[in-house]
C-alpha cells in the first residue's frame, strides 16, 4: 500500500483525504510517537495527520496564547517530520469555548495565532467548533443572525487571511445526525453552514452518531446535499477516551467502500494509546483502496469467511504464520474489502512492532482523562504524571430491617459512566460519579492506605507450562468429619483444570519514589520461543478488544460458553442422581467437555499475557498491559466459578435478576462477561486499580479441597506468627485452624475457596450458606469434638495465658446465634491472605467467587464477626464493601455485613 489515488471520483482534481486525527480527550502522543505515525502513514499509503489534541491547552482552552520558542521548535520539528514523509500536517485550533465572534480583536488574535503556525511551516489548517455551547453571547447576538452565521463569518475570514490554503477543514457544532436540530435535512444550522461556508473549506462529519456503528451511503448523500459538498468523515469508531476500560483493536468496519466516491475523505480518531492503533490505521488504509463491500461475495458462499478465517488461525499454531483467506480467487482483489481479512493482514504486519526494541520507564498510567490538568505542548514526556486511583463508587443498599453505619473513606475519584443510549458519547458528555474507595488490603496487614499507590516489583518469573499442568501437592491429612461425598467432589474438581487469576498489581502503601528501578520492565525474552508472541496471540488480543458495538470471534465464544455452562449446570445434578450409574451421562460429559474448552480459552489468554510481558517493545507493552491484566482477571474469575459449578449443586437461577441498568457496568467484553455472574448489584467488586508496573506473578483462586485442610491450617499458623503473636503452634499445631476456620471447612466446604501462588496456598475465604444452620451443626458435632480434643493446660507451659483464652472460648462457645443475621445477612464469611499477597485485586476477586456461590444458592447477604480492637481486619473488610451493622455490638465484638 504505497500508492495513493484520488478516492473522490466525483472530483478528480482533489485527492481523497485519508489519515489520522489526534483529537481525543487525554494525554497527547509524544514527539517520537508522532514521527513514527508519519512513517507508518506514508508506508500504508495515507496522506494526512490532523493535530488536535484536546489536552494541549494552547490548542483549545487557551487558544489565544502564542507558543513559546521551545514549543514552536517542537511544532516545527513535527511539521518538518511530516513533510519529509509526504504527510500533510493539519494544525487544528478550537476557539469555540469562549470566543466572541463579533469582536475584531478576537478575530485578529485568531489570525495572529495561525500566522505563527504558518511560520513553523504549516500549510494546512482546521477550525473546530465541536463540543461547545451552542448559544451566542449578547454581543454576538446583536451582530449575527445565528450561531452558524457567526462561525461561518470567522471561518471565511481566516480562510481568506491564509490565502485559501489547499486544505482547510471545519468541524461544525452539529457534527453528527443525532445532534442535528431537528434533523439533518431541516437543521437551520447545517443548512446555513452548507450555503454560506466558502466552497473550498471541507467539513467534518462523524455520521449518524458521535460514534457510528454504520455509516450508510444514503446518510452521506443526505448530508452532502445539505452541506453542498461531500464531507470528511471524522471517524470515532476506534476512539476510547470515554471509557478507561475499553480498547479497540478490531478492523475498520461498518462503512462500505462504495462510500469512497461520495466522500472527501476519512480521518480516524483512534485509541488514546498510540501503540494500540496499528490495526485501526492499517485496516483503514486497506479500506481506502477498495471499491466493493466484501459481503456481496460472502453472502453467496456456503461457508462464511469468518469460519474459514478461524480455520486458518488454528492451522497457524504450528507454523506461526497465517495463509491469507482468499489469496486465490475473485474475492481477494484489492477492490473488495472484508473486515476480518483486513484484520489478518494488519495483525501479520503488527507482529514486527511487538519485536521492535523500545524502552519505557515509570509507572503505567492510562492516557484517558481522569480530572487531569491541561497539558502543555512542552510536557509530552511519557508516563510522567501519576493518575489518580481508578475506583468507582456505588451506593450501598441498606436493608429495611436494620441500620448500617457507613464507613468513611477519603479514597475517592471521579468516574465517567457511559451513556445508556445506543452509542457512547464523547468524554465531555458522560455523567460522573464519586466513589468510596474499596481497595481490599490483605489481612492482617493492610495492603492499601489512603492516598496514592506506588509500584513495587514482585520479581517473579513466568510459570512454566509444566508447573501449571501439574496438580498441587496435597497433604494426606483429611478432616476427621470428611465423608465420601466430599471425596467424590474432590475427584470431580480434579477433573477440571486449575484456573489462574489475573497477575499481580504489586502496589503497597509505603513511601517510595515515583519511579522504581525494575528489572521486570526492561528484561528481554528468553531464548526459548515458548515466550515469543505469535500472530495467533495477537489475533486473540484483537478479538478480546474488538469494536464498540461487537465482540471478536473469541470474545463471543467466551460469552457463549460461560453462559451455556452456567445455564446448564443443573445437568450435573440430574446426571448424578442415578446411584448405580457406572459412568456420567452424555449431558454431564458434554458439560465437562465444554468446561475444559472454556478453561483452554482461559489458558490461551494466560499465554498471551505471559508472552506480552516479554516483548521488546516496552512502550507497546505499557499501552496494552492494563487491559490484558484486567481481562485475564475477569476470565479467570469466571473460570473459577465454572470449577465451583463442576462439583457443587446447581445454583438457583431465580436469583439472577439483571437488576442493574446497562450503563452501570462499563468496559466492553470484560463487563459483559462479569454481567453473567449472579452478583448484579455488586459491581464495585469489579473495580480494580490496574498495576503500576509490569509483573508476571500469578495467583490462582479455586474451590477448596477437603484434602487441603492441613495446608490451610498451616496457613492460619503462619498468619498468626506474621502478625507478631507468640508462637503456640509447636504445642498446639491445629488449635488456631480449629478455632478460626474448622467449622467452615468441615461443615461447609462447598463454600470455601483458596488462593495459591506458583507453589503454595497463600489465602482463603470460608463461608456458609446459613449461619444459624452452621451454628446448630457446630453445637451438635463440632464443639463437643473440640472440647474432647483440647483440655485446659494444667501445668506451666509457654504462653499459657494465650492458649488458655483460646481453649476457654472453645469450651464456652456462643450459646445463641444472632437472630438478626437470619434475614438480611444470613451467611457468615471469613477471608484472610498472607502479607506477601500484594495484589489488591486478589481479595476482591476472592470475595466475588464466594458471593457468586452464595448468591446462586439464595443468600442475599454475608457477615463477619470481628473484635473491636482488630483495626486492620475492620479496615480490610470495609475496603471489601462491608459496613458495620448497628445494634449487634457487644463489649468486645462487632459485626460487619455486605448485601448482594
Amino acid at each position: 500500500m504505497t500508492e495513493r489515488r484520488s478516492g473522490n471520483r466525483g472530483n478528480t482534481n482533489q485527492r481523497f483525504i485519508c489519515g489520522v486525527i489526534e483529537g481525543f480527550y487525554g494525554r497527547p502522543w509524544t514527539l517520537d510517537q508522532r514521527k513514527d505515525l508519519y512513517t507508518k502513514l506514508a508506508r500504508f499509503g495515507m496522506d494526512t495527520y490532523v493535530y488536535a489534541p484536546k489536552d494541549d491547552y494552547k490548542h483549545r482552552a487557551y487558544w489565544r496564547e502564542m507558543y513559546t520558542v521551545e514549543e514552536g521548535d517542537h511544532l516545527t520539528a513535527l511539521i518538518t517530520a511530516a513533510k519529509s514523509e509526504g504527510i500533510k500536517f493539519v494544525y487544528a485550533l478550537s476557539p469555540g469555548l469562549d470566543m466572541c465572534y463579533s469582536s475584531a480583536k478576537e478575530v485578529n488574535l485568531l489570525k495572529k495565532k495561525l500566522d505563527q503556525i504558518v511560520q513553523f511551516g504549516c500549510e494546512a489548517f482546521a477550525l473546530l467548533f465541536d463540543d461547545i455551547e451552542s448559544e451566542m453571547n449578547e454581543q454576538d447576538k446583536e451582530m449575527f443572525k445565528s450561531f452558524a452565521f457567526a462561525q461561518v463569518s470567522v471561518s471565511n475570514q481566516i480562510y481568506e487571511h491564509l490565502s485559501q490554503p489547499e486544505c482547510f477543514l471545519f468541524c461544525p457544532t452539529q457534527y453528527c445526525a443525532s445532534r442535528a436540530i431537528p434533523d439533518v435535512r431541516n437543521s437551520e444550522y447545517l443548512n446555513t453552514i452548507g450555503e454560506k461556508l466558502a466552497p473550498g473549506i471541507d467539513i467534518f462529519w462523524t455520521g449518524p452518531k458521535v460514534i457510528s456503528r454504520i455509516i450508510s451511503v444514503e446518510s452521506i448523500e443526505e448530508i452532502s446535499e445539505v452541506l453542498h459538498r461531500p464531507p470528511v468523515i471524522w471517524d470515532n469508531l476506534h476512539a476510547n477516551d470515554y471509557d478507561q476500560k475499553r480498547l479497540f483493536l478490531g478492523p475498520y468496519s461498518g462503512r462500505v467502500p462504495e462510500l469512497i466516491p461520495k466522500l472527501r475523505g476519512v480521518i480516524t480518531n483512534p485509541n488514546c494509546e498510540y501503540g494500540a492503533n496499528f490495526v485501526a490505521i492499517h485496516s483503514l488504509a486497506q479500506w481506502s483502496r477498495c471499491k466493493i463491500d466484501g459481503k456481496k461475495f460472502l453472502d453467496a458462499e456456503s461457508e462464511s469467511a469468518d469460519i474459514r478465517l478461524e480455520k486458518d488461525v488454528a492451522s497457524s499454531r504450528a507454523t506461526s504464520t497465517i495463509t491469507l483467506y482468499g489469496d486465490e480467487g475473485a474475492d481477494d482483489r484489492d477492490e473488495v474489502y472484508i473486515p476480518r481479512r483486513a484484520l489478518k493482514r494488519s495483525v501479520i504486519e503488527w507482529l514486527s512492532e511487538f519485536r521492535r526494541s523500545k524502552s519505557m520507564w515509570g509507572p503505567i498510567t492510562k492516557p484517558q482523562p481522569s480530572g487531569m490538568s491541561p497539558i502543555s505542548l512542552s510536557s509530552f514526556t511519557p508516563n510522567q504524571t501519576k493518575e489518580g486511583q481508578n475506583q468507582d463508587e456505588l451506593s450501598y443498599k441498606s436493608p429495611p430491617a436494620m441500620e448500617l453505619k457507613p464507613i468513611d473513606s477519603s479514597d475517592t475519584v471521579e468516574v465517567h459512566f457511559r451513556s445508556p443510549a445506543d452509542s457512547p458519547h464523547s468524554a465531555e458528555e458522560l455523567p460522573s460519579s464519586k466513589s468510596s474507595g474499596i481497595l481490599g488490603p490483605a489481612t492482617p496487614l493492610s495492603l492499601v492506605s489512603q492516598g496514592s499507590l506506588e509500584g513495587m516489583d514482585v520479581n517473579s518469573g513466568p510459570v512454566s507450562p509444566a508447573q501449571k499442568d501439574e496438580p498441587m501437592q496435597e497433604p494426606d491429612v483429611v478432616s476427621f468429619m470428611a465423608v465420601e461425598e466430599e471425596t467424590a467432589k474432590e475427584s470431580r474438581l480434579k477433573s477440571i483444570p486449575e484456573v489462574d487469576t489475573g497477575p499481580v498489581d504489586s502496589t503497597r502503601s509505603i513511601p517510595s519514589p515515583p519511579y522504581i528501578s525494575n528489572q521486570m520492565i526492561t528484561d528481554l525474552p528468553p531464548s526459548n520461543s515458548e515466550f515469543e508472541i505469535t500472530v495467533e496471540d495477537i489475533f486473540l488480543l484483537c478479538d478480546l478488544f474488538y469494536l464498540p458495538f461487537e465482540h471478536g470471534t473469541e470474545g463471543l465464544k467466551l460469552l457463549q460458553e460461560f453462559s451455556w455452562l452456567k445455564q446448564n449446570s443443573h445437568l450435573l445434578n440430574e446426571g448424578h442422581k442415578g446411584k448405580g450409574a457406572s459412568s456420567p451421562s452424555r449431558e454431564v460429559r458434554e458439560w465437562h467437555d465444554r468446561a475444559s474448552r472454556f478453561d483452554e480459552m482461559s489458558r490461551a489468554l494466560n499465554r498471551l499475557f505471559t508472552r506480552l510481558t516479554y516483548i521488546n517493545n516496552r512502550e507497546l507493552l505499557y499501552d496494552l498491559y492494563p487491559y490484558v491484566w484486567d481481562m485475564r482477571g475477569v476470565v479467570s474469575l469466571l473460570n473459577a466459578y465454572v470449577k465451583w459449578l463442576g462439583f457443587n449443586k446447581s445454583s438457583n437461577e431465580s436469583f439472577v435478576t439483571g437488576e442493574e441498568e446497562p450503563w452501570v457496568f462499563r468496559g466492553g467484553l470484560a463487563t459483559d462477561l462479569q454481567r453473567l455472574l449472579p452478583i448484579e448489584s455488586n459491581s464495585d467488586l469489579f473495580l480494580h486499580k490496574s498495576p503500576d508496573v509490569v509483573t508476571r506473578q500469578v495467583y490462582t483462586i479455586r474451590p477448596y479441597l477437603p484434602s487441603e485442610e492441613q495446608a490451610v491450617y498451616n496457613l492460619c499458623n503462619k498468619m498468626w506468627k506474621d502478625s507478631g503473636n507468640p508462637d503456640i503452634t509447636e504445642q498446639y499445631p491445629e488449635l488456631l485452624g480449629d478455632k478460626m476456620i474448622g467449622p467452615f471447612v468441615t461443615l461447609s466446604p462447598e463454600f470455601c475457596f483458596v488462593v495459591e501462588d506458583n507453589s503454595s496456598i497463600v489465602g482463603y475465604a470460608v463461608a456458609a450458606l446459613d449461619g444459624a444452620n452452621l451454628w446448630k451443626k457446630s453445637m451438635i458435632a463440632w464443639a463437643p469434638e473440640m472440647q474432647r480434643k483440647y483440655n485446659l493446660p494444667v501445668s506451666e507451659v509457654e504462653h499459657k495465658t494465650i492458649i488458655e483464652d483460646i481453649i476457654k472460648e472453645m469450651h464456652q462457645p456462643q450459646q445463641t446465634s444472632p437472630v438478626e443475621m437470619r434475614g438480611s445477612f444470613s451467611s457468615p464469611i471469613h477471608v484472610s491472605l498472607l502479607n506477601s499477597v500484594c495484589d489488591q485485586s486478589v481479595p476482591k476477586r476472592l470475595v466475588t467467587c464466594v458471593i457468586a456461590a452464595l448468591r446462586g444458592h439464595g443468600s442475599s447477604g454475608c457477615y463477619v464477626e470481628l473484635k473491636k480492637s482488630d483495626l486492620p481486619a475492620i479496615e480490610f473488610y470495609c475496603r471489601l464493601g462491608f459496613n458495620e451493622i448497628s445494634g449487634l455490638d457487644t463489649e468486645n465484638t462487632t459485626y460487619f455485613g455486605r448485601h448482594f
